[in-house]
Parts: C-alpha cells; sequence; structure tokens
C-alpha cells in the first residue's frame, strides 16, 4: 500500500488527458486524486466522493481507479455525490453545464455530467440531490476514500460527520478539499480533534488537506463532531493544535496559519461575538496572501460589527477596514 506521502514527488510526472470536465478545483489536486486512485486504493472498503461538481475530480480519481489491478470496476463502485443542479445553496457554477451555461428549461447537469464521465460510468455510482436524502443513515459498511468537497454549510458537513465519518477505518484516507476556506472553520476544528488518531500526509496539496487514519476513533470523539459540542474557546485551541502542525500548502502560496487564524475569526462571528471576530480578523489584514484572496471576509466581518454597534449604540470605528486597507496598500 503506497504512503501518502509518497504522491508529492509523483505530482510533476502525471500527465492528465484533456477531455477532463472542467473542474474548481487544481491541476494538483487532481493528480493527486488520480495518484490515490492509481496507487493506492483497493475497493475493500467503499470509494466515495462528496461534491462530484462537474466531474473534473471524479474523472481524474476514476482514472486512476480504472488503471488500478487491486480495483475491479465489475464489482467495486466510486460513489459520487451531489446535487447536480445549480441555484441557491447549491455552490455549483453553471460552468459545469457542457455548454457552460445552464439550459433555458432545466438548472440540472446530471446529463452533462454522465456524459463527461462516460468512460468510467459502468463503475461510478450516482447520488443525486439533498445528501440527507441520498445518503443511507443505517449504512455501516467501511470507507476506504472519502473526498469532501460538500461542506460548504454546517448542515451539511453535520450530514458528514454522523454519516460518512464513523465509517473510516485505520487505513482510510480523507481529502478535506476546502481547507483553504476561512468560512468552513468546521473543518478546522474537527480535524484538531481527531489530530490523535490520523497521520496527515504533508503539506496541504493547494486548498485539499489529505491523511490517513492510523488508530480507532473512539465513539464520543466521532459525537462531539456530529453533534458541533464545543464551546467557542474549545474550537480555537483545536485549531491552534492544526496551526502547529500545518504551514504553507505544497507550493508555498497559501499561508495556513494565517488562513486557519481567520477561520477562527469565523467562529466567533457565527457564534454572534462580532466584536470578538473583528479583534481575531484585524491583523489578519495586513497579511498578503488573505489581503488580496479574502477581502470580501474582511468586509463580510467588519460590516457585522458595525451592524451590532449600531444596534447597541457603542460606535464600531466604521470605515476601520478601508483604512486598514488603505494602509497595507501605501506600504506595498
Amino acid at each position: 500500500m503506497a504512503a501518502l506521502s509518497t504522491f508529492y514527488s509523483r505530482l510533476d510526472d502525471v500527465e492528465l488527458p484533456d477531455a477532463i470536465p472542467y473542474s474548481q478545483v487544481s491541476t494538483w489536486e487532481l493528480r493527486f486524486l488520480f495518484l490515490l486512485g492509481r496507487h493506492r486504493l483497493t475497493g475493500r472498503g467503499q470509494i466515495v466522493e462528496l461534491g462530484s461538481g462537474g466531474g473534473g475530480s471524479t474523472y481524474a480519481l476514476a482514472l486512476g481507479l480504472r488503471q488500478n489491478p487491486a480495483f475491479d470496476p465489475e464489482t467495486d463502485r466510486l460513489h459520487a455525490y451531489d446535487f447536480f443542479r445549480v441555484g441557491k445553496g447549491t455552490f455549483a457554477s453553471e460552468k459545469f453545464f457542457s455548454a457552460g451555461v445552464a439550459p433555458d428549461d432545466s438548472n440540472s447537469f446530471l446529463d452533462d455530467f454522465k456524459d463527461k464521465l462516460k468512460p468510467f460510468i459502468d463503475f461510478v455510482e450516482l447520488h443525486p440531490g439533498d445528501i440527507w436524502q441520498t445518503s443511507d443513515p443505517e449504512d455501516r459498511r467501511p470507507i476506504e476514500f472519502l473526498h469532501v468537497d460538500i461542506a460548504k454549510t454546517a448542515r451539511v458537513f453535520r450530514c458528514v460527520a454522523e454519516r460518512f465519518l464513523p465509517r473510516l477505518e485505520p487505513g482510510s484516507v480523507l481529502l478535506h478539499q476546502d481547507f483553504a476556506s476561512p468560512r468552513l472553520p468546521w473543518l478546522h476544528y474537527s480535524t484538531g480533534l481527531l489530530l490523535p488518531y490520523i497521520e496527515i500526509a504533508g503539506p496541504p496539496i493547494r486548498s485539499t488537506l489529505a491523511f490517513e487514519v492510523v488508530r480507532p476513533i473512539p465513539q464520543d470523539v466521532l459525537r462531539a463532531v456530529a453533534e458541533d459540542s464545543f464551546s467557542t474557546d474549545e474550537k480555537l485551541a483545536l485549531m491552534t493544535d492544526v496551526q502547529e502542525v500545518l504551514d504553507r500548502d505544497h507550493t508555498g502560496g497559501i499561508p495556513f496559519k494565517a488562513v486557519i487564524e481567520l477561520a477562527k475569526a469565523y467562529v466567533a462571528h457565527y457564534e454572534g461575538d462580532h466584536r470578538r471576530a473583528w479583534r481575531i480578523a484585524e491583523p489578519l489584514v495586513s497579511d498578503a496572501y488573505l489581503a488580496r484572496t479574502r477581502k470580501d471576509h474582511f468586509a463580510q466581518l467588519e460590516k457585522a460589527l458595525q451592524r451590532d454597534s449600531a444596534a447597541t449604540g457603542s460606535g464600531s470605528g466604521a470605515g476601520a477596514l478601508t483604512r486598514l486597507f488603505r494602509k497595507v496598500a501605501g506600504r506595498a
């Protein structure tokens, strides 16, 4: 069984076909998925992709599985979960349609997905719709591989935590594709709680964190993740634990310590403590990566603080964000 860490040195050697569908994940992540399918997975447990989108990640993984002698396409399956439609709450792009835009009479790109995955559709099992409706709460079959690119809301992550994480065993591999997203702090503090039971493969592959389960995860830990039963301070402490083991992504471009620090602000934001959220976020405005890529995050947090302050009549220092960005720009 190939160790996950060995795939980093092979990433430059992977050549994916031009036919690979449009994907919102990077080429690096697609290459990593191919290597997993080709050299690591066996079909001994379920292979599950949560959030297949337009099919790029599914295609890369399926291409690797097709070339893997340990995977039997006659009996083994790649399970693909997604809304397979665009619209409010789906976080899907119209680029997932073959024409790059939704037709007038439909918001579903399921047929486009099937057509793009035609070379592998015989072993890809589709689960279209809301994951709470399309996943089986009674399914206890072990999962060998879990690709999580669907947990854009706390509601969806709870489904992932209740119905999929308990099926991971020692040897199982999990990929969190949205680990560079500060607005999804549940990915970070849940990983902090899992640290004693997992081995992180190495630096994140762009925005994807890959890890292997190396010890059985206790039921009380899984229940705590599913029920989100942590105080704000406990969540922040768990995120600090993750910051201590992660630095930048494998290309050096994404500073994960800063990303997770901004995610801490969102923990406080979601708890309604907007003053604390801004106290955490304000020093990060000077981070070059965050200032360039997450300006809307800072604006959202400051706007919430201003609303809070207006409601209480306490004054908020409105416009602080603009002044900070001007100061940073002046130093550039």
